[in-house]
């Protein structure tokens, strides 16, 4: 019989992760191996990574161990051990992202499969330190499984409505610039009169499109300016709005971030800053609950629960709630003698 285990030599990197999705969005959830991070909170941390390891960020998330669109967390220690189950950092093909919902529904879904909390049937409540805050989940327990998760965002508010950018082949365009953990701007298709399909077939225009107008609105809007962290104050991507295919949801919604990554999920960050454009627009009002769907048909329901103040904005507190699945266990090798140990990315 062959040998069926790979003795790992002393001088390569093991990783172990779990793979995940939530809405077809994938996550790979790094439990050992990465090298000890320094500093004394997520932000610290989130920089600490950025400096000295940011290579195996890359080998991770690139091929041939990932792809273009893959996104990624490691569990850390959180702000407040005493308060919080533990703290959060994202990342894909980019950097670093400062919020990420289908994270939030994927690990809190995790925490309960891994009984890395007491587990009771009923609501368990997590409290997650991410770099845009604590983040609150709750996973409803019934006879066992996991019935339903949701997360409460960081405080959620508009920067602006109607903007506008030109943009060469299409001229004058209107968007709104909101927060929800994440900046974003936000183009109705219908309203902008364009002519593109939120299809997984339009994919590599969406892509395109997305990354335009992000680049547009970074060169003309200086106010993407966060109240109180100058390391979140930057625009994360471009949300896409028009008619939903089903129905029974209220929106579909398509998320063009980072570098050109497309979000298979409608974007937990993105529809909370959603949940504060339509309740500044006074179209939504408290506990009422918007269906979005992604570019996969899948469906993230939001709602407001509360108002509040945070810095010189009206906000909200958005309530996002989705489902998230197992896909995989794997122990990811780096060989130092590999001349691709980095990774490698095609568009």
């Amino acid at each position: 019989m062959l040998q069926q285990e790979f003795k790992t030599p002393k001088d390569w990197l093991a990783i172990k992760t779990i793979d995940m999705h939530t809405g077809g969005e994938p996550l790979r959830v790094i439990l050992s191996g990465f090298p000890e991070l320094k500093g004394n909170s997520i932000l610290e941390y989130r920089r600490y990574i950025k400096d000295n390891y940011d290579y195996l960020r890359t080998s991770l998330m690139y091929e041939p161990r990932g792809h273009a669109d893959m996104y990624g967390c490691i569990l850390l220690p959180s702000n407040d051990e005493d308060d919080a189950d533990f703290g959060i950092l994202f990342m894909h093909n980019e950097g670093y992202s400062t919020m990420c919902g289908h994270a939030i529904i994927a690990i809190s879904t995790l925490a309960v499969e891994m009984k890395w909390i007491e587990v009771q049937e009923g609501k368990n409540t997590l409290k997650i330190d991410a770099p845009c805050g604590r983040i609150l989940s709750f996973v409803n327990v019934k006879n066992g499984s996991i019935e339903s998760v949701c997360f409460h965002c960081v405080p959620s508010f508009v920067v602006a409505l109607d903007c506008s950018i030109i943009i060469p082949e299409l001229g004058k365009l209107t968007y709104d610039l909101a927060y929800g953990g994440a900046f974003y701007a936000y183009v109705d298709l219908t309203k902008n009169n364009l002519n593109l399909s939120l299809s997984a077939q339009n994919y590599r225009k969406i892509i395109d499109l997305g990354m335009t107008i992000k680049h547009a609105v970074m060169e003309s809007n200086k106010d993407i300016l966060h109240p109180f962290e100058s390391d979140l104050s930057f625009l994360y991507g471009t949300i896409f709005s028009d008619v939903p295919n089903n129905k029974n949801n209220d929106l579909r919604n398509v998320c063009v971030f980072a570098d050109g990554e497309v979000d298979r999920s409608p974007t937990g960050s993105g529809v909370s800053g959603r949940v504060a454009i339509e309740h500044a627009r006074n179209s939504l009002s408290k506990n009422k609950t918007l269906s979005i769907e992604s570019i996969t048909d899948s469906v993230f329901k939001c709602a407001m629960i509360e108002e509040t103040i945070y810095g010189q904005y009206n906000a909200v507190i958005p309530e996002v709630s989705g489902s998230a699945h197992i896909t995989g266990m794997h122990t990811f090798l780096i060989d130092p003698k590999d001349p691709m140990k980095n990774g490698f990315i095609f568009r």
